[in-house]
């Protein structure tokens, strides 16, 4: 039996000092058929056999510093998230939503 094949693409122009200028997405089983654009990507890759978190994060100069703190608060609630549906440990899951939270709240972020 033959596995489904999703493939997700990210295409990044780059400036004259090769930083990010531009950042596109797409996904093969997306309900979108054109690229979407987006400011800011965060990946983590974890590798088995090294044990280790591979991490590629870019960002545009048109992220703003207040959408990067929403774009963060919204991460570590994924995070919670994720991690509530992969261990079935709500007390983890809330420690992390209450650091999202004061977070929030330190830099002042409108959610």
């Amino acid at each position: 039996m033959e596995l489904k094949k999703s493939e997700i693409k990210f295409t990044v122009e780059l400036d004259e000092k090769s930083l990010p200028k531009k950042i596109n997405w797409n996904a093969s089983d997306a309900d979108f058929e054109s690229d979407k654009e987006c400011k800011s990507i965060q990946i983590s890759v974890w590798d088995k056999t090294e044990k280790t978190t591979l991490g590629i994060d870019l960002w545009t100069n048109e992220m703003m510093i207040d959408d990067m703190n929403v774009h963060f608060y919204q991460i570590f609630q994924k995070m919670a998230d994720t991690y509530l549906r992969s261990t079935s440990n709500n007390d983890i899951s809330k420690m992390i939503k209450d650091f999202a939270e004061d977070f929030a709240k330190k830099c002042n972020t409108q959610i």
